[in-house]
């Protein structure tokens, strides 16, 4: 067998800390009941969407991911992260694509999505896609897809997306900068967010384990590892603090990145939550989901989502096509954007 890295073997003597818990039966979550829970708009997205117009788009965008995965794995996180920004700021509309013009000032200028990146993965898929089906398929839908692929390719679940989305006219900077929750905020304030949008506790938690790929700036958790966090924030693993702050120097002029999940960085599984067990989430969102000042509600489903890993995964795709299809553009409304980058009647 290989040998372990530094960081899977922290990994492994964090985990030594963790405890049992009880767990419960995973249930499917089926197509058919989301359509009785889902609003109107639910109704005219559907995954044939494309089956006539642009049959292979879904080959094609795995196809660029994939491609973009070999030079730069971590843009599975990215990828995720781009479909969560453009649903929290304005609904699933590619509103956090458009870039500064006469017009528009751009979301990408937003704190709250000042570490996005990846745009020019987004652009090689519409630059295939259009190749292929020009004028067909939407960037909201390129997003959506392109998530769900990511999540496959590392790992994870796969889903029937369903499909029909247009694209924004418009930029919301000042909605991203309220609405997509912060690394620094306490449950009760994500918990808010989530609820204004049309989630619950359940969705909370199993998009969080999102963060079971992907990597975080040293600026983003400094306050955490240095004791300038909130009141009542969360504490962290002795072994990962101490880990961390090798990383993170509190002085330090760079800002590295680090991994958001030890064990297994690359790979989508429910190691997230069992690193929560022992004090090991990296961001204070992460770590409020089970500790004192958290929920009960919460605490359980970490609990169950460590054990049992498929029902993370259920609960996971149940939460993202829930996430995806609130209140999107469809039918009239809206357009299907040339370039993701900008609307189609820009000069």
């Amino acid at each position: 067998m290989p040998s372990e890295t530094p960081n899977q073997a922290l990994h492994r003597q964090i985990k030594l800390s963790s405890f049992n818990s009880i767990t419960i039966d995973a249930t499917n979550m089926l197509l058919l009941l989301m359509l009785l829970t889902m609003p109107s708009s639910f109704a005219q997205l559907r995954p044939d969407y494309y089956a006539t117009s642009c049959p292979n788009v879904k080959t094609i965008v795995r196809n660029v991911v994939q491609e973009a995965m070999l030079s730069d794995p971590d843009i599975a996180a990215a990828r995720l992260r781009q479909h969560y920004h453009d649903f929290f700021d304005n609904g699933c509309d590619a509103s956090n694509l458009l870039d500064n013009s006469p017009t528009i000032r751009s979301e990408k200028d937003s704190p709250a999505l000042k570490f996005a990146r990846g745009y020019e993965v987004t652009d090689k898929i519409k630059s295939a896609v259009e190749a292929s089906c020009p004028g067909v398929v939407s960037c909201a839908d390129i997003v959506t897809l392109a998530a769900e692929t990511s999540v496959s390719l590392s790992g994870g679940p796969s889903w029937t997306v369903m499909l029909g989305r247009k694209d924004g006219t418009a930029a919301f900077p000042a909605k991203a900068d309220v609405d997509v929750p912060s690394a620094y905020v306490n449950l009760s304030n994500v918990a808010s967010k989530f609820f204004k949008k049309g989630l619950d506790l359940t969705d909370l938690v199993a998009l969080s384990g999102a963060h079971t790929i992907g990597r975080v700036h040293c600026s983003i958790m400094k306050p955490r590892l240095y004791n300038s966090a909130p009141p009542g924030s969360p504490g962290l693993n002795p072994l990962y603090l101490s880990k961390l702050q090798e990383t993170c120097p509190e002085n330090g002029g760079m800002d590295p990145e680090t991994e958001l999940d030890l064990g297994s960085p690359r790979t989508f599984d429910n190691s997230y939550f069992i690193n929560l067990q022992s004090n090991g989430g990296l961001l204070i969102t992460d770590q409020d989901l089970y500790s004192t000042s958290g929920s009960p509600a919460t605490v359980y489903l970490v609990n169950n989502y460590s054990h049992n890993q498929s029902m993370f995964f259920d609960q996971f795709v149940h939460s993202m096509i829930k996430m995806g299809n609130i209140n999107p553009l469809t039918g009239n409304n809206g357009e299907i954007r040339l370039n993701c980058r900008k609307v189609n009647n820009a000069n």
